[in-house]
């Protein structure tokens, strides 16, 4: 199931599996594509998909609070500052868009602003994709992290009206659930 335009910004995913369990739900993929670009592995058993569910529902509750104040910087600078203070030892001494190591690692998670990965195998491909809500608009950047560092050539971005953006995520979880519904279930 695919729903938006894979060309600027659509989730898809496949439910292999169904199961009772709701922390499982299903067993599949789910993918983020953004500017054209897949992010996440499309493998039919690659992730159990409770995690991504869930999240695209908190990301609905939250509409309007994934706001930072480097929202509006360049795509590369926002992949390679997140890389940066989250993978690498920099002993607290960076600073990312005049914030401290430790101000700009607490805005990305207390704002919500990693949504990918989400908790389960879906992106072990080294895919990440944050999100902020900017006024009335969403903007999506996504990149690859293969090794240690973000892949420049893999770093793409969206920018949505927030309602054509909240929208798709509604009509995903909508549409997964039915399909959920529909299917055997699992023990």
């Amino acid at each position: 199931m695919t729903v938006g335009d894979t060309s600027i910004f659509a989730i898809e995913s496949e439910i292999t599996r169904a199961f009772e369990k709701l922390s499982w739900r299903a067993l599949g993929f789910f993918a983020i594509h953004v500017a054209g670009l897949s992010y996440g592995i499309k493998s039919p058993d690659q992730s159990m998909l409770a995690c991504s569910f869930d999240e695209i529902g908190r990301r609905i509750t939250g509409r309007g609070t994934h706001q930072a104040p480097f929202a509006e910087a360049e795509a590369v600078d926002i992949a390679k500052a997140y890389t940066s203070a989250i993978y690498l030892d920099n002993n607290g001494t960076e600073t990312y868009f005049g914030m401290s190591e430790a101000q700009f690692t607490k805005t990305l998670y207390s704002k919500s602003l990693v949504w990918a990965p989400d908790g389960d195998e879906a992106f072990d491909d080294g895919s990440y994709v944050l999100q902020f809500d900017v006024g009335d608009r969403v903007r999506l950047i996504a990149f690859k992290r293969p090794e240690s560092l973000v892949d420049p050539a893999t770093v793409r971005e969206a920018w949505l009206p927030s309602d054509t953006f909240y929208n798709a995520l509604c009509k995903w979880r909508d549409d997964f659930l039915a399909e959920w519904e529909s299917l055997p279930k699992h023990t």
